[in-house]
């Protein structure tokens, strides 16, 4: 018994390229058109010798068959290189940061969020501020002085009483100064692009830690 264990990428290959070659029975192609024109030719009665209207009819339809098949596949390649071509046009925004276009966690009552910031300049000092859906002031976390780029933060879930936050959605900003001394702001959910990944089809950019779809990014600049 053939079992998918210890298959590698070559074998997966052979057998999506064997299954890909073998012809559906379902339909008919030109050649069988034609295959069907010649069988007819050949057992015709001589005596009564097939309409020229019917074979100048079945031959039109032949060339249209191929016509539109030829169209089918010129179209499929067409959209096969633009699908390609788009995918590695990405490329160019790698440096650029990408914007998911919410700042927002949910948060389930009696357990803790972790989440990540981007800071495009140094931290001097600031805070990350947890604010309720009504922009309230939940909780604030020092930053601390650290140079540019993503880190993790984890709120403990608790608000600045020490009491535990309910369940929902809350929105992530952070406030600090730079090394001079100019106030800054950012938030969660805008990050460098850091490199993009092709799997499966899909575009990936790397965000921080995570990989992200492409389709889930709002803004690129």
């Amino acid at each position: 018994m053939i079992t998918s264990t210890g298959l590698n990428a070559a074998t997966t290959a052979d057998v999506a390229a064997l299954e890909k070659s073998v012809k559906d029975k379902t339909k008919l192609g030109k050649d069988d058109f034609m295959t069907l024109l010649l069988v007819e030719l050949q057992h015709q009665d001589p005596t009564e010798p097939m309409d020229s209207e019917k074979i100048l009819s079945q031959t039109s339809q032949l060339a249209s068959l191929e016509s539109a098949e030829n169209t089918n596949k010129t179209l499929q390649d067409l959209a096969d290189s633009m699908g390609s071509t788009q995918q590695f046009s990405t490329i160019g925004a790698i440096g650029k940061t990408a914007d998911l276009g919410s700042d927002a966690i949910v948060h389930d009552e009696g357990g803790s969020s972790s989440f990540e910031i981007y800071f495009p300049e140094s931290i001097q000092q600031g805070s990350v501020e947890i604010l309720d859906s009504n922009n309230n002031l939940v909780k604030s976390m020092d930053i601390g002085t650290n140079p540019s780029g993503v880190y993790q933060f984890t709120w403990d879930g608790l608000d600045s009483a020490g009491n535990g936050a309910n369940s929902g959605i809350y929105h992530v900003k952070a406030k600090y100064t730079d090394q001079d001394g100019t106030a800054r702001e950012t938030r969660l959910g805008a990050y460098p692009i850091e490199s993009v990944r092709f799997d499966g089809g899909q575009t990936l950019l790397k965000l921080g830690s995570n990989y992200v779809p492409l389709e889930n990014v709002k803004e690129v600049y």
